[in-house]
């Protein structure tokens, strides 16, 4: 009995992250390009109690172990960067990813980091950044005079100054890639960093090479399915409320056993 009060107890701690991180999905159902996680679990340790294949007598070789498991822990969350519903906002800087790819932005301490938030502005200095002030790496710099912006889907930026008739090129967005996007470390701020799960990031141009391609006049929203997360919030709850009842069982049976008399 003490082990099936340990193991319903691991139980309880799993649904309760899992609840934790279809809360935080729900929380983040409108936010730019956020990307829906969740918990992968794995069972733990077995005890043998008796080992198969044992030799009691001729012909008689035991065809299974008696194993009893001790509950589930979690090993992971996997984040799903499958594609966001794209939505029109009429904002020249915003833009979408329809596609592979990331974003490469500068952080404050020189460092890389990866956005599908493609929600940017431009700063005092006329360089194109992010609504935090990430820089993107491309560190495009519309010159003074800007009267019109205009970007291709292969991310070819164009301006049009005061006084010109023809738009003149000043540069293109390059994008990122990853052999394994899930395992990105998430830093806040829609930012993610690399890691050594996964890979270094391929570097490219939209539309070459497998790379998305750019829409402007757009942002991506989360591709979280809030149907679903209700659906698994009330999974995660039963399986909560089973676990505790097998608890509450537990708890009963050693009860009884402590009232035997003789």
């Amino acid at each position: 009995m003490i082990r099936a009060l340990r193991t319903a107890a691991l139980g309880m701690s799993a649904q309760q992250l899992q609840l934790d991180v279809i809360a935080n999905n729900l929380a983040n159902v409108n936010t730019t390009g956020f990307k829906r996680s969740s918990v992968e679990f794995q069972d733990v340790l077995y005890e043998t109690i008796v080992s198969g294949g044992g030799n009691g007598g001729p012909n008689q070789g035991k065809p299974a172990n008696l194993q009893i498991g001790l509950g589930n822990r979690a090993v992971s969350t996997f984040r799903s960067f499958a594609q966001g519903a794209v939505t029109e906002t009429g904002n020249a800087l915003d833009l979408a990813i329809s596609g592979d790819g990331f974003f490469q932005v500068l952080r404050p301490d020189g460092s890389f980091a990866y956005v599908r938030d493609g929600s940017f502005r431009l700063n005092a200095e006329g360089f194109i950044v992010t609504a935090t002030g990430a820089r993107l790496a491309s560190e495009l710099n519309l010159p003074s005079g800007t009267e019109d912006i205009a970007v291709g889907e292969d991310g070819v930026v164009r301006v049009l100054l005061a006084g010109d008739v023809e738009p003149q090129e000043i540069g293109q967005i390059e994008l990122a890639k990853f052999v394994n996007p899930a395992g990105l470390k998430s830093l806040g701020g829609n930012m993610y960093e690399e890691t050594i799960a996964s890979g270094q990031p391929i570097i490219g141009f939209a539309g070459e090479d497998g790379f998305g391609t750019t829409i402007q006049g757009f942002l991506e929203k989360s591709n979280v399915d809030v149907v679903q997360e209700m659906i698994n919030m009330i999974i995660a709850q039963r399986a909560y409320e089973i676990n505790s009842k097998a608890v509450k069982t537990a708890d009963d049976m050693l009860a009884v056993a402590n009232n035997i008399r003789r």
